[in-house]
């Protein structure tokens, strides 16, 4: 009787805490994904700058940065479910067509050059596999558009999805690399072991501030709002969300922190100066080996090639909310024309510019982060009024614990854009 009431018992175990999991899985993607393609190519590229340029003690923001990403992300998660509408298309309604107006054309010319750093890291990090850059170029630029054009909302999901699995190549490059773990770990809490000058301070303080910059973007909410809302995530079922959204923050910064320690223990320690992350690639080979150089450009090309269908899709559903139109990758094209045609033309405009243009990427990169500083702001006025809002969110609304702490958080990520450009600037 014991051993059959014991069987009983972990068989109800078991099978209550299946569902759950089955539960957390119906509304797993949206946030991880955003999250994840935060770590984009230009995102690579600060975190390896920052790394080769400040060494360890950089690593005392990320838990910062964990907790800001999930503060942010999961407000727009929690609007979208409890309201069944996206960001945009409630920054429409309750603010007007000037407002979307706006908002729209700053995020479009900012996603824009976002995508030409895509590619150009594409481009660049190609020729070290040995592979002809324009034919890499189109074969990723087509194959992101046929995935959305072609696909449907779950393959799309489950492709970047799978594409996050590559982020682990940044781990075998850092334990190539061969750091100094303790070192590393213990400067989570708090930063030590380095010459903390009044000239590394200004550094500290300037690429610190772009790397916050750089992870939590206009685009970032837009997307997460739009793709939660293509979902069709039940009410009931935003507690799961949340959970998913907190998972997401703290995954893609634990990639970021085998970025940082990779180009650290290799490239500071040497005093290798880098200003793109491609040049990271190539960088620490001579330090930890071939394969290591191989994996890091891997991680690149992956975060170019998740990038190019994140942030064009931003733009794209971004678009069908401001202006009442449909879109959503389970729609046809027919019925969703110009989402889809949107899509493409981000595409092949960032595509166009980088093989035939001769602008330089540090004037692309400056007028983003200026379009991108300007538009948060405003962004997170807008997020930050909605999720208060009682009348709209009911019993889901910000308490004033949630109110005010993001107040503070986007303060805090106002400052972060406005370092970023200065860190352009100079």
């Amino acid at each position: 009787m014991k051993n059959e009431l014991f069987i009983n018992n972990n068989r109800g175990f078991f099978s209550g805490l299946w569902k759950k999991v089955l539960l957390f899985l119906s509304v797993f993607g949206p946030a991880t994904i955003t999250a994840m393609a935060d770590n984009d190519a230009g995102g690579v590229a600060t975190y390896s700058i920052a790394g080769a340029k400040l060494g360890y003690p950089i690593l005392f923001l990320l838990p910062i940065i964990t907790l800001l990403l999930a503060i942010t992300q999961e407000m727009g998660m929690r609007l979208t479910i409890i309201t069944r509408r996206g960001l945009a298309d409630l920054i429409r309604e309750r603010y007007g067509v000037r407002a979307a107006l706006f908002m729209f054309g700053a995020l479009l010319i900012a996603n824009i050059g976002t995508l030409v750093t895509e590619i150009s890291a594409v481009k660049t990090t190609s020729v070290m596999f040995n592979i002809s850059p324009i034919p890499a170029i189109i074969a990723i630029v087509l194959v992101s558009f046929l995935i959305v054009t072609r696909g449907s909302y779950k393959m799309t999901q489950n492709i970047m999805l799978l594409a996050c699995l590559f982020f682990l190549a940044y781990i075998f490059s850092a334990i190539k690399a061969k750091p100094d773990w303790g070192l590393a770990t213990s400067n989570l809490l708090y930063p030590h072991g380095v010459n903390f000058t009044q000239s590394y301070l200004r550094d500290y303080l300037i690429i610190g501030m772009g790397v916050l910059g750089t992870t939590i973007t206009p685009w970032g909410q837009f997307f997460v709002s739009s793709f939660a809302f293509d979902k069709k995530i039940e009410k009931g079922k935003v507690g799961l969300s949340q959970l998913e959204t907190y998972w997401g923050a703290f995954l893609t910064d634990f990639f970021s922190f085998f970025m940082i320690v990779a180009t650290a223990g290799t490239l500071f320690v040497n005093g290798v100066v880098l200003t793109s992350g491609e040049q990271a690639a190539l960088a620490i080979k001579p330090f930890a080996g071939e394969l290591a150089g191989k994996l890091f450009a891997l991680g690149i090309l992956n975060a170019g090639f998740m990038g190019l269908v994140v942030v064009s899709l931003s733009t794209a559903y971004a678009f069908a909310e401001f202006f009442g139109v449909s879109g959503g990758l389970d729609d046809s094209f027919k019925k969703s024309k110009t989402f889809y045609i949107l899509y493409m033309v981000q595409l092949v405009v960032a595509t166009t510019f980088v093989i035939f243009s001769n602008v330089s990427l540090f004037q692309v990169a400056l007028v983003t982060q200026i379009i991108n500083a300007v538009a948060l702001p405003l962004v997170f006025y807008f997020l930050i009024k909605l999720t208060s809002d009682r009348t709209l969110m009911g019993e889901f609304a910000n308490n004033p614990f949630q109110k005010w702490f993001s107040i503070v958080c986007s303060v805090l990520i106002v400052i972060a854009s406005i370092f970023t450009v200065v860190s352009v600037f100079f």
